[in-house]
């Protein structure tokens, strides 16, 4: 069968409101796409994205030629969310049957079906009626056994076990009404402009970090870690900005996060820029230290064998790697799914784009599971690190009200 891109008119806005199945929007690439053609299972194991890779290869090349009617990015494009642990599951790739994609100014669909196939359901009016709030359901870990757990986690870093680990907590919700995601995309779209909002197979949110962009033989990253509120008085939000540059603590977090990062694009790329300190990331309700990475690769590497070297950073998993995520195994009381991994897509030419899966939320119908993670480091206080965390959750919470 013989994939086809046309170019579009039609605007992000316009796509969102024929409801999409998979969602993909940054500051360098739109994409929606409408109707699973094409589901594949990467299944587990530190394998998983090796395995994406090579079966969509695979999917590709028994669809026959690409044919374009106009000049347009390579197609077709595949929607990727991965667990955060190798040992879970599922991850999952998918190729919809019609994707609307937008970048560099121009608009086109790409058609991995029949020709002419209708896509996307009839625009949606304006309800009269208010959405039902939505309830809270409990977590895996109450408050009080969270924070014993923080405790326990930062005693092991004081005792030079490890550097960092990142413990995340869930939040359960339920409403009456099914959670409509058209309604949460719009919302966490024009809230959170800085960010990469995603939908994959229940899976949304909008990321302020991104993982890697593959373009050609360009790479970026963003590493983010050491975090502050927000606040409505210039003068306040000002001052807490430039006490989170100076902390300490913040600062030394945010280091391992960069330096794991750092670390791995520096094995691939023949130049690599990064600023020599980091500066702030502002979104709605937090503010970060960031980091941003650019580079140039020395030999060809496909988007998601980039992805495999870097998950997880130190950013959600911590330092060391592997006594961090056996401290998370350990302490979380949860399975975290497909939270803190990779989300993103990537096309036929190995290009790319990832986010790790943050500010997000695993919806089904009228429930809800949504998570947020917190650094601890040497000198972490575990109500401070719980407070982090219900910041985090606002960003979630907001959106599906």
């Amino acid at each position: 069968m013989t994939i086809r891109i046309e170019t579009t008119d039609i605007t992000i806005e316009d796509a969102l409101a024929r409801r999409p199945h998979t969602v993909w929007i940054s500051p360098h690439l739109t994409l929606a796409g409408f109707g699973p053609r094409h589901r594949l299972d990467p299944g587990v194991g530190p394998r998983r994205f090796e395995r994406a890779r090579w079966m969509f290869d695979e999917w590709v090349a028994d669809q026959g030629p690409i044919r374009s009617d106009g000049p347009a990015p390579s197609g077709p494009y595949a929607f990727a969310s991965f667990t955060f642990d190798e040992e879970s599951s599922p991850s999952v790739v998918v190729v919809p049957e019609v994707v609307y994609a937008s970048g560099g100014g121009s608009s086109w669909l790409v058609h991995h079906g029949p020709p002419h196939q209708s896509w996307g359901e009839a625009p949606l009016l304006p309800s009269p009626v208010q959405p039902d709030r939505p309830r809270f359901a409990g977590s895996s870990l109450p408050d009080h056994l969270w924070l014993e757990a923080v405790a326990r986690a930062i005693k092991e870093i004081e005792a030079g076990k490890l550097e960092k680990v990142v413990l995340a907590r869930d939040h359960a919700l339920w409403s009456k009404e099914p959670f409509e995601l058209h309604r949460v995309l719009n919302k966490l779209h024009s809230g959170f402009p800085e960010c990469m909002v995603y939908l994959v197979d229940g899976l949304v949110g909008a990321s302020p970090e991104l993982l890697i962009r593959r373009i050609g033989d360009a790479v970026s990253s963003l590493a983010l870690a050491g975090s502050a509120r927000r606040d409505a008085d210039p003068v306040a939000d000002r001052q807490l900005g430039l006490e989170l540059l100076a902390s300490k603590k913040d600062l030394h977090e945010h280091t391992l996060a960069s330096a794991s990062v750092g670390r791995v694009l520096g094995e691939v790329c023949t130049t690599l820029d990064r600023p020599a300190r980091p500066g702030l990331l502002k979104l709605a309700n937090v503010q970060h230290l960031a980091t941003a990475f650019s580079g140039v690769m020395a030999d060809p590497h496909h988007v998601l064998d980039l992805v495999g070297r870097l998950h997880p950073t130190a950013a959600v998993g911590g330092t060391p790697t592997t006594a961090a995520v056996d401290m998370i195994r350990a302490l979380e009381g949860m399975d975290r799914g497909r939270y803190a991994g990779p989300v993103g897509i990537f096309d036929a030419a190995g290009d790319g784009e990832f986010a790790i899966a943050l500010r997000c939320a695993e919806v089904s119908g009228a429930r809800a599971r949504l998570f947020a993670g917190a650094g601890l480091v040497n000198g972490s206080v575990p109500e401070d690190e719980l407070e982090e965390t219900r910041i985090k959750l606002q960003a979630m919470l907001s959106a599906l009200e």
